[in-house]
């Protein structure tokens, strides 16, 4: 086994052995001051609404209901916090966004929440960025992307559902998505592809988690 084969090897089995501890949703969050104290390394994960968000991270942390799942786009309204049991690690379930139908209000608030967060947390270490597999990097994608790059949060793309499309629509996908990050700043150059259904991409992303502690 080569040096850099098994450096790999040890990152993977530190995140089983971290992702091996169970995980608990703490609270949600609608207000910056309702956030917990800053203790703790955090990884956030965001998204366009039905990205699959919530169906990721139950599969990260092996739980099936933990971050609650529903057909209806939009419904994470605020921020919801989970907590590993070694208090070594939060997960930030950011509120969907892309979601034409919401109020505008509601959306409005959404947008200030997330924007004081990005740029309040000193302990965040990256922010996952969710981008659909089947249709690649959009719009309001990129609008996410710009307030990363200037809030200075590293980020990283977190290819969805790459089960669903073909392989030429999903390389299709990948290349438009690789166009998008390619100057940005904040952005961390290699995309991970994930199956929520499959489990495909999960211990690479375990292993890759488990090195910010």
């Amino acid at each position: 086994m080569f040096e850099n084969e098994e450096i790999d090897e040890i990152k993977k089995e530190a995140g089983r052995i971290l992702f091996a501890r169970p995980f608990e949703f703490v609270k949600g969050c609608v207000r910056i001051s309702d956030l917990p104290p800053t203790d703790m390394v955090e990884i956030a994960f965001a998204g366009r609404s039905n990205v699959g968000k919530s169906s990721l991270i139950n599969a990260l942390v092996g739980r099936t209901a933990l971050a609650r799942t529903s057909n209806t786009p939009g419904r994470t309204q605020e921020l919801n916090i989970f907590e590993n049991e070694t208090g070594r690690l939060r997960i930030v379930d950011m509120p969907g966004y892309g979601f034409a139908k919401a109020p505008k209000p509601k959306v409005e608030a959404w947008n200030k929440l997330v924007h004081k967060y990005l740029i309040g947390r000193p302990n965040l270490r990256r922010v996952y960025v969710l981008i659909d597999g089947r249709h690649g990097v959009k719009a309001n994608d990129k609008s996410v992307m710009n307030e990363l790059d200037s809030a200075a949060v590293s980020y990283q793309v977190i290819m969805t559902k790459a089960d669903k499309p073909s392989q030429k629509d999903l390389q299709k996908s990948i290349k438009i998505t690789q166009q998008a990050i390619a100057k940005r700043p904040a952005a961390y150059p290699e995309i991970i592809l994930t199956s929520s259904k499959n489990n495909d991409g999960l211990e690479n992303l375990r292993a890759e988690i488990a090195t910010f502690l």
